[in-house]
């Protein structure tokens, strides 16, 4: 490959690159911010109607156009090997592929946009709010639901969390129809120890589980799980019996550990530990103007997300503490009334957008590889007749002087 067709092939990607950062810009400018967002919301697809699509067909005609013609005109009468050829026919892939990618840079500029305007900083501090508070936003209705709210989803302060016993008790011996069921809750408790000790219950071992008023025997009928850790045997074991429904610290809004939204990078078990721990703060510790400040902030994230929303920080912060002094009373009422489906669907999106960006819309890839094999394939192929026909030329001209 001659210096010169060397100079036009890097000046022609100088040439696509300003146009993907003028497309880029484009992109950046053109982000209509977070509020926009919603479900249907992707990077660039290309439309094939709308400004991007057809200043994308002009400009990438225009290059490709003027590209060839000055390849052609210029750089085509050269003798080159078989692997210089191929060398050129891969930097023509390059060429058409760069050539047809300016959507991919627009769609660079938005996603560049919407991390200036939300930082991942920032939106795993608004999921983590929501985590928080979650317990306090669904609807009345699901507080019935005992998936959501049971004594085995309280993870904190000790002794929980806790695990289910569920007994059946018989009416009549004889009589297996008539029965009730009786559910009984128990710490979950660990116990290391060296594995020689283990078939053997040493001094200290019994004392331990003298305060927690078990002995060796029964200790196995309470067994969870055993694991072997070095020369020691972690036993995971029901500990002291445990009655949540006697506890007065123990409200329906810390009887659920499930999420919001899981940060990425942080397991979910801590986070759930986390946000249980914090929650209890704000409904035992702290005053009730930590929790009044949570629902402020909350109220500030549903205007930044453009949620809809009739929640009053102080009404709800009310209510919250009412039905925490008031275990026994059906929670028919709370006001926190909000567009639950349109904020989960607002974060499902901005997870896509920020952890699966997808730039290649799965409706245009067939369409796309097939244009940039097409362009390459024309490109090279005029290439190739091009250099054969002046090399023809050139050489007739050569046997004409010759003869003379």
């Amino acid at each position: 490959m001659d210096r010169k067709l060397k100079r036009f092939l890097i000046k022609s990607f100088a040439v696509l690159a300003v146009i993907h950062l003028a497309y880029f810009i484009y992109g950046y400018i053109k982000f209509e911010g977070i509020k926009k967002i919603d479900i249907y919301t992707e990077f660039y697809r290309f439309k094939f109607y709308d400004d991007v699509s057809i200043s994308h067909v002009f400009v990438s005609g225009l290059f490709l156009f003027f590209f060839i013609i000055f390849l052609l005109r210029n750089h085509s009468k050269k003798k080159y090997k078989l692997s210089q050829k191929l060398g050129i026919g891969i930097i023509l892939l390059l060429i058409s592929f760069f050539s047809l990618t300016f959507f991919i840079s627009y769609s660079f500029g938005l996603n560049a946009k919407l991390r200036t305007e939300l930082p991942e900083k920032n939106l795993n501090k608004d999921k983590t709010l929501l985590n928080i508070l979650q317990p306090f936003l669904y609807n009345y209705t699901s507080y019935s639901s005992e998936n959501l709210f049971n004594p085995e989803n309280i993870l904190y302060p000790k002794p929980y969390p806790v695990i289910e016993q569920r007994d059946t008790l018989y009416y009549d011996p004889d009589n297996k129809e008539y029965y009730t069921t009786e559910s009984n809750y128990y710490s979950i408790d660990t116990l290391t120890m060296l594995s020689a000790d283990h078939k053997k219950i040493n001094n200290k071992t019994k004392l331990v589980l003298d305060l927690l008023g078990l002995d060796d025997k029964e200790l196995e009928k309470r067994i969870i799980s055993k694991k072997e850790i070095g020369d020691s045997t972690q036993i995971v074991f029901k500990g002291a019996e445990v009655h949540p429904e006697y506890d007065d610290k123990m409200c329906i809004f810390l009887e659920n550990k499930f999420l919001f939204f899981p940060l990425h990078g942080i397991p979910e078990q801590k986070q759930q530990y986390q946000n249980a721990v914090k929650r209890y703060n704000l409904l035992y510790k702290y005053s009730q103007d930590s929790l009044l400040s949570s629902f402020q902030k909350l109220d500030v994230l549903f205007k930044k997300y453009n949620i809809e929303s009739q929640i009053v920080p102080k009404e709800l912060t009310k209510d919250v503490f009412y039905y925490r002094d008031h275990r026994n009373e059906p929670l028919n009422e709370i006001r926190n009334t909000y567009e639950r489906g349109q904020l989960k669907d607002k974060f499902v999106t901005l997870d896509r957008l920020f952890y699966k960006p997808n730039y290649l819309h799965p409706s245009i890839v067939g369409f796309f590889i097939s244009a940039v094999l097409g362009v390459w394939l024309i490109l090279f192929l005029l290439y190739l007749i091009w250099n054969f026909r002046n090399r023809k030329l050139s050489s007739d001209s050569f046997k004409g002087d010759e003869q003379m």
